[in-house]
């Protein structure tokens, strides 16, 4: 077994060892999520914590770790008899990106269950972790219904497994971190909820402790033994300092002034639920647990708010997370007074309490500014300002379209504009039945959804479909010699149930950027459709991709990816002006698409083009863009053209285009979830099988 590299030998990342040493005092916190660029010690860190954490007793032979002193009643290894406990250290698990549910939550052997009548389970990695720590490396690439199930085990403290009837439990309470790059994709709002902290690591930009981390990696790797015996002094003190804290734990006392301070700033930043309000509780416990001291004070009470809620505050995909420590600190002093304020009502000469315990609560109280953070308007709200902001100057008349319909020749580079306020988009899909990845777009074959019929597994069984199996085995009772009641049952019987659901496509957006769209008004329209069909890719887990068209030439601006806003961030700074070369960014798009295929021929791609389908520059222009479309339609992609030709003369470029890649074009308006307007939902492919 190789050495770990030794906790306290990191250098820096204060916020990560914090995060982590928290929820080793107190697992109730809820685990910790690591948010970061890569190579800061994520997973270094996450790895050597588990040196610290204090030994188990487990029952010997209980593959579940069994606590000897209060054994799970309902263990699958058990009843436990009374006997000595073995002792054994906290494990790390490791969940691979790539892990199927069986491996996770644990199989059942339905043959034996089904012929037998025994509940024959394999543990997964859940039973493994009990008591320890699992940890997800790349947690945002995780499927989402693995995630799903993580995260409700790590909720409930159990783990079930269900199937065809027969059920199956266990303890799962383990330490939960997860690690992640935010480049490669977010994750859901509601899952970011259930990591109990999370913390924001970066490379340090400071020379000397750069050098301090190369050094003591290079001794590390010369001699990984030598380099943790140096460290093993400060590893046992820091060791018994978490044993202390534990120690103290169930004595620290969470007064009432810190509880109003919590439910207050949880309030102000308006985090959804109460899950806050718990997990802030229980981190400044455990702080003041681990700072030797037995009352919760106010800086503990910040510092939760620090670790427990910015990722708490994202309202959309593209929000970044964070927390406004300024506005932080004011409604802890507001807090801080108004405690003091009823202190003195409550303490008042005559020893009687006030009868009205809040006739005039003035400036800080709930009269006076008692919206979020006292009348602090709330973060990030771009888009509420926009209307005063870069999109309320009345444009010119030249800004309102090109006369004649043509773009502007040779204009140069505009400024980029911000986008309209985005809208809920009419669902788009790729017709037929693939087998991508898990998603919620198109049709596909998938391991969740509804039951469509069986066939023969090919590997593990991991879906029985009981009729069928029965219906298999029935002509056979006889010739097996059938005696009883129960059914015989081989394995060539079995049936795997084939399922549909839905699967994330690749949403490849062509974005016209020249100067016929580059109309303050209009390209401020264009950006919120595409930003509004971005957080529809972001809901249902799609990768994306964004190529944008002007002057000469295509750029592809955003490689396919899972991070939805990276694509947006790519779209707020996109210039515009210059010729229309439709023809680059069609072709520029058909190159993106034939190396994803070889990446990934799974992911049916879906093309999105962004345009009024006017093309200028080069000798026949117009042609030149009806080809690429066509070699579009030729090898049956997916496509929809979103027209954004405005006024009152329109040419039907765009339909003219979809035509020639063989899809469907919609209008802006359109393109709405609300609008009167049908959309096709199943875009046409040309050359697809009949």
């Amino acid at each position: 077994m190789s050495t770990p590299y030794p906790f306290t030998a990191i250098v820096g990342q204060d916020d990560l060892r914090l995060g982590l040493l928290l929820n080793a005092v107190s697992p109730a916190v809820g685990g910790v999520l690591v948010r970061g660029e890569k190579g800061t010690a994520k997973s270094t860190a996450v790895r050597a914590l588990a040196a610290l954490m204090p030994e188990v007793a487990v029952v010997p032979g209980c593959r579940f770790s069994c606590d000897p002193a209060s054994p799970d009643p309902a263990c699958p290894d058990g009843p436990h008899a009374a006997a000595p406990g073995a002792s054994r250290a906290a494990r790390t698990v490791e969940l691979p990106v790539g892990a199927s549910e069986d491996r996770l939550v644990g199989a059942l052997d339905i043959e034996r269950a089904l012929a037998e009548g025994v509940k024959a389970f394999e543990p997964g990695l859940l039973a493994d972790a009990h008591r320890g720590i699992l940890y997800v490396d790349e947690v945002n690439l995780l499927h989402d219904h693995l995630v799903d199930l993580l995260l409700d085990a790590a909720a409930m403290g159990a783990s079930y497994v269900e199937r065809e009837g027969v059920s199956v439990r266990h303890a799962a309470r383990f330490l939960l971190v997860g690690t992640m790059n935010p480049e490669e994709g977010e994750l859901r709002p509601q899952l970011l909820d259930r990591f109990g902290l999370t913390v924001e690591v970066a490379a340090s930009r400071d020379t000397d402790l750069r050098v301090e981390v190369v050094r003591r990696r290079l001794a590390y790797d010369d001699d990984p033994a030598a380099f943790a015996s140096a460290w093993a002094d400060e590893e046992n003190a820091l060791r018994g300092r978490i044993a202390a804290a534990r120690a103290l734990l169930p004595g620290v006392v969470l007064g009432d002034g810190a509880l109003r301070r919590i439910a207050a700033t949880c309030a102000a930043f308006e985090v959804d639920g109460m899950r806050a309000d718990i997990v802030m509780a229980r981190t400044a416990t455990a702080l003041a647990a681990w700072a030797g001291r037995d009352e919760v004070t106010a800086d503990d009470v910040r510092q939760a708010a620090l670790l427990a809620l910015p990722h708490r505050r994202r309202r959309n995909p593209f929000d970044a997370p964070g927390l406004d420590e300024e506005k932080l600190d004011d409604t802890l002093r507001e807090a801080a007074e108004e405690e003091a304020r009823r202190d003195e009502r409550d303490g008042t000469p005559d020893g009687d309490p006030d009868p009205d315990p809040d006739p005039d609560p003035g400036p800080g109280g709930q009269g006076g500014g008692g919206g979020p953070g006292g009348g602090v308007p709330p973060q990030g709200g771009g888009p509420e300002e926009s209307p005063s902001g870069a999109d309320a100057p009345a444009d010119g008349p030249g800004e309102q379209g090109e006369p004649g319909g043509q773009g502007s020749p040779s204009g140069g580079e505009q400024q980029p504009v911000a986008a309209s306020e985005p809208f809920r988009t009419k669902t788009l899909s790729v017709p037929g039945l693939g087998e991508g990845a898990a998603g919620r777009r198109s049709r596909a074959r998938t391991e969740h959804g509804r039951t469509t019929g069986a066939r023969r597994p090919e590997g593990a069984l991991t879906k029985l479909h009981l009729a069928a199996t029965v219906q298999a085995a029935a002509p056979h009772q006889r010739a097996r010699g059938r005696s009883g009641r129960g059914l015989v049952v081989r394995r060539d019987d079995l049936r795997q149930a084939t399922r549909e659901g839905r699967e994330g496509n690749l949403v490849l957006f062509v974005v016209d950027a020249s100067g016929s769209m580059a109309a303050r008004r209009r390209m401020s329209a264009v950006k919120g459709a595409v930003l509004s069909l971005l957080l529809d890719a972001y809901q249902r887990r799609d990768k994306v991709g964004l190529v944008t068209f002007r002057g000469r030439d295509a750029e592809l601006v955003l490689p396919p990816t899972s991070s939805v806003d990276a694509a947006a961030a790519r779209l707020e700074t996109l210039p515009t002006g210059g010729r229309t070369p439709l023809a680059a960014g069609l072709l520029k798009a058909h190159d993106v698409l034939r190396v994803e295929r070889m990446r990934d021929p799974s992911r049916r791609p879906l093309l999105v083009v962004v345009t009024d389908g006017r093309a200028t520059g080069g000798p026949e222009p117009v042609a030149l863009a009806a080809r690429a479309g066509r070699l579009h339609a030729a090898e049956g992609t997916a496509s929809v053209v979103v027209d954004c030709e405005s006024g009152i003369v329109r040419l039907g470029l765009a339909a003219q285009l979809a035509r020639d890649l063989g899809g469907t074009a919609v209008t802006l308006d359109e393109l709405r979830a609300d609008s009167i307007a049908g959309l096709v939902k199943d875009v046409r492919a040309a050359g697809r099988a009949a």
